[in-house]
């Protein structure tokens, strides 16, 4: 197509916006590396700092620091003041990527790009052939990311607001009932709802057993092995019967046959049990997905959430906006007929769902 028959305006358009997607991919790698050297938390409550001072409080370089701020600056997450040549990170730009305890904390899917950026021949791979990438093929730094990604979100809404819009949940967990968390990673979601209630017993179970390792270790720290068991086991066969609740926390999409997990929760329910099904927001129509969070769903999904589920060779891949309508049929086909939509949040869908 010849240049001059193209609305340069529009052309122009789109290049600035490609430019600004490429420096938002280099700046990504930029704010891991702040993150893993520990920059932003000597940053956060500190004030104005020079890149000398802030060198020294991290056990850094200076001139790489001077380099990282720069870049930080262009990026407007950190202030510069020219007549005191010092660097500040506001409060409000430190409640998303210094405090991993705030709602807004959002480090963690920069801390994934590590373990992702490496499977891209792999990826290359699997979209010639069809096959898929494993959760298992990852390094560290992915389970570390995922995990630390989720926690905000979690410990914001899942006591508060996600389990008081489940129908009569609440009252049995603080009676004492049984949960399954199918998927449960690191174990923050089991460990949340834990504390919140001493009273029923909690079981998490992961195929991943490094996963499972680390949930255990933060089950003892946080004195919490009374009431707390970690097991590795698939969802297609973790153990158990008459759960009150079983959940899965944003993981179902992942699976290569969700149908079979949703078969194995209908089998280890109680007659009055209920699944919850965290799901992200966003669409089976890519036109509603025209958006940030969308954008960064449907992104993700193209580099782990399908790739993991076709690894799994099973007879569907969902990819993680699926939608709603095709969750529904697959849980009916499973004997989980009674769906509701329990509520909905910017990021996230959940479903109570029973016999």
């Amino acid at each position: 197509m010849a240049d001059e028959t193209l609305d340069q305006d529009k052309k122009m358009q789109f290049l600035g916006r490609v430019v600004t997607d490429s420096g938002a991919a280099f700046a990504g790698l930029s704010t891991a590396i702040g993150a893993r050297l520990g920059l932003y938390e000597a940053m956060a409550g500190a004030g104005p700092l020079s890149s000398k001072e802030l060198a020294a409080r991290t056990g850094t370089s200076e001139r790489y620091v001077r380099e990282w701020l720069a870049a930080q600056v262009a990026g407007q997450y950190v202030h510069y003041d020219p007549e005191t040549g010092t660097y500040l990170l506001p409060d409000e730009h430190a409640a998303v990527l210094a405090d991993p305890a705030a709602p807004t904390y959002a480090i963690g899917s920069f801390l994934m790009l590590k373990a992702l950026y490496a499977t891209e021949d792999a990826l290359v791979e699997a979209f010639r052939t069809g096959t898929g990438v494993g959760w298992q093929q990852h390094g560290p730094e992915l389970f570390d990311g995922v995990a630390s990604f989720f926690r905000p979100g979690y410990a914001a809404g899942l006591v508060s607001e996600w389990l008081p819009a489940l129908d009569g949940v609440v009252a049995k967990l603080e009676r004492g009932a049984s949960v399954a968390d199918v998927g449960c990673g690191y174990g923050y979601s089991t460990l949340l709802m834990a504390q919140a209630f001493p009273e029923s017993r909690f079981h998490g179970y992961d195929f991943h057993a490094p996963s499972i390792d680390r949930a255990r270790r933060l089950a003892a720290e946080q004195g919490l092995s009374d009431r707390v068991s970690f097991e590795v086991a698939t969802a297609q066969d973790f153990p158990g019967e008459k759960h009150d609740l079983i959940t899965f926390f944003d993981c179902l999409h992942d699976l290569g046959d969700p149908g079979a997990a949703l078969r194995r929760a209908e089998q280890t329910l109680a007659d009055d049990g209920t699944c919850m099904i965290v799901e992200p927001n966003a669409s089976a129509n890519v036109l509603d997905n025209i958006n940030p969070i969308g954008r960064a769903f449907t992104a993700t999904s193209v580099t782990l959430c399908l790739p993991t589920a076709m690894a799994q060779n099973g007879p569907q891949a969902l990819g993680n906006h699926g939608g709603e309508e095709a969750m529904r049929e697959i849980a009916a086909e499973a004997g989980l007929r009674d769906w509701k939509l329990a509520m909905e949040g910017i990021t996230n869908r959940i479903y109570a769902v029973k016999r």
